[in-house]
C-alpha cells in the first residue's frame, strides 16, 4: 500500500511545544532599524544548530508579472550596500531581474519559529564587486559559476559531468578565473518584516517600512 499525502500532512504538527522550545519576542525592545535586529537574530539561528541559517527564498517575477521562486544564499547586508546575493544574469531568475528589478527574500529558522520577509529593489553591484565575491567563495561555487549555462536545457547528466569535471578543474588551477556573466545583486529594503511563531498561534509580527524620504524607518505590529 502507497503512503498517502495527505494522511502525512494530517499526521504532522508546527512547533510541538514537546519538542520545540520558541522563544518570546518584545517588539518594544527592537532597534530602530530592521538590519540590527536580522543580525541578532541570525546569530541566534546559528546558536541555535540551524542548518544553513543563510540560504533564502528569493522571489522575482518574470516580464508578464508571473511569480517564481527558488532558494538562494545570502552574500551579506549592510545599510549602504542591500541585502546581497549572486547568480548568472543569463539564468532565469538574471532575466527576471533585468525586466522587473524587484524582488522579496523570505528566510525561515524552524528550530526557533521565525521568519524574516524583505521586500524592495533590486540593482546590480559594479563587475569587480562581483569578481571579488565570486573569488572569495569556495573552489565549489567557482566551479559551479564556470559551468555556467543556468536554466538552459541540459541534453543529458553526462553533459553535466563533463562540463562540470572541466569547470573543477579549471577552478583549482586558475583560482582568479572569471566567470562574465557571474553578477552580484542588491536587494534596497523598503520594507522587512519579523515573524516570531508562537504555540498557541499568538505569533508576533513586527514590521519595519522605509520612511516616505527614504530615511530612516517606521515600525508597527501586524495580527497573525
Amino acid at each position: 500500500m502507497g503512503t498517502d499525502l495527505h494522511d502525512m500532512l494530517r499526521s504532522l504538527r508546527v512547533w510541538d511545544p514537546e519538542v520545540t522550545d520558541l522563544p518570546p519576542f518584545d517588539p518594544a525592545t527592537a532597534p530602530d532599524e530592521p538590519l540590527a535586529l536580522f543580525t541578532r537574530w541570525f546569530a541566534e539561528a546559528v546558536a541555535a544548530g540551524e542548518r544553513e541559517p543563510h540560504t533564502m527564498t528569493l522571489a522575482t517575477a518574470d516580464a508578464d508579472g508571473l511569480p517564481d521562486a527558488r532558494i538562494v544564499m545570502l552574500h551579506g547586508a549592510d545599510e549602504a550596500g542591500g541585502w546581497a546575493f549572486a547568480t548568472h544574469a543569463t539564468s532565469r531568475k538574471g532575466g527576471h531581474l533585468a525586466a522587473r528589478p524587484y524582488a522579496a527574500l523570505t528566510f525561515y529558522w524552524p528550530r526557533l519559529g521565525r521568519q524574516v520577509r524583505v521586500r524592495g529593489p533590486v540593482t546590480t553591484a559594479p563587475p569587480q564587486e562581483a569578481r571579488s565575491d565570486l573569488h572569495a567563495r569556495s573552489t565549489g561555487a567557482l566551479a559551479a559559476a564556470l559551468t555556467g549555462h543556468q536554466s538552459e536545457p541540459l541534453s543529458s547528466l553526462a553533459e553535466l559531468a563533463t562540463a562540470s569535471e572541466a569547470a573543477w578543474e579549471e577552478a583549482r588551477l586558475h583560482p582568479t578565473t572569471e566567470s562574465p556573466t557571474w553578477t552580484l545583486y542588491r536587494l534596497h529594503p523598503t520594507e522587512t518584516e519579523f515573524f516570531q511563531g508562537d504555540a498557541k498561534r499568538r505569533h508576533v509580527r513586527l514590521s519595519y517600512r522605509r520612511a516616505g524620504d527614504g530615511e530612516g524607518w517606521s515600525r508597527g505590529l501586524l495580527w497573525p
